[in-house]
């Protein structure tokens, strides 16, 4: 069962995500907050699989409320995955340092909601191709590390490509299909590159080979 929080400042908003949430098989909402303060305090008491979190919040907004989950060695397990009006957010890039799992649009498809859950609950992060993309030019631009300091070094020179490919935007079945690999294998390179680098997930490895110099806009 995939336990979830929404942190939304909008009743209607918070409502209408619980309302598609709870009719799902396999997804449960544990707990619902208004603002950053209360969304900390629910994740903390709860400890859900992954966190809806609004970014633009009253008083402590989701971006300081993603910093204090992550800060959190209790909270290691939870995702968050950020909700915004606007695809690219200003507090999008930063929320992704500080080490949410990606970002959703309010007004996203409810089969892609639910979908969305699945994806980061099970550890991946939730960055379409198109998506990274744009991510990049902004990352390249805003110099500011957060990861723990590591280098690419200890890649092996399959996941050294595979990273490179993960950075520029690629899926792991675009990847496969350009290596003739299984997606799967790709999973597996992506997994023990990301703890090389100390990276929780696909997200950050991205950050990393951006800020590290391995790939360059």
């Amino acid at each position: 069962m995939i336990r979830v929080v929404l942190a939304d400042d909008q009743l209607l908003v918070r409502s209408g995500f619980a309302a598609l949430l709870r009719v799902e098989a396999g997804i449960t909402v544990v707990g619902e907050a208004d603002d950053g303060e209360t969304a900390v305090a629910v994740v903390a008491e709860t400890v859900p699989d992954v966190v809806l979190m609004d970014i633009r919040m009253p008083g402590t907004d989701g971006l300081e409320a993603t910093r204090r989950i992550m800060a959190d060695e209790r909270l290691s397990g939870v995702r968050v995955l950020m909700l915004t009006t606007f695809d690219l957010d200003e507090y999008v890039f930063d929320a992704l340092r500080a080490g949410a799992s990606g970002f959703l649009l309010k007004h996203t498809r409810p089969a892609d909601l639910i979908q969305a859950v699945r994806v980061v609950a099970a550890g991946d992060a939730l960055l379409s191709p198109s998506v990274t993309r744009r991510l990049i030019a902004e990352f390249t631009a805003r110099p500011a590390p957060s990861l723990p300091r590591a280098d690419g070094s200890a890649f092996t020179e399959r996941e050294h490509e595979v990273v490179l490919r993960v950075a520029r935007g690629m899926s792991n079945e675009e990847i496969a299909r350009e290596f003739v690999i299984s997606a799967a294998t790709v999973r597996t390179h992506v997994s023990r590159a990301m703890t090389k680098v100390h990276a929780r997930d696909r997200a950050q490895l991205v950050v990393f080979a951006y800020q590290s110099g391995m790939v360059r806009a």
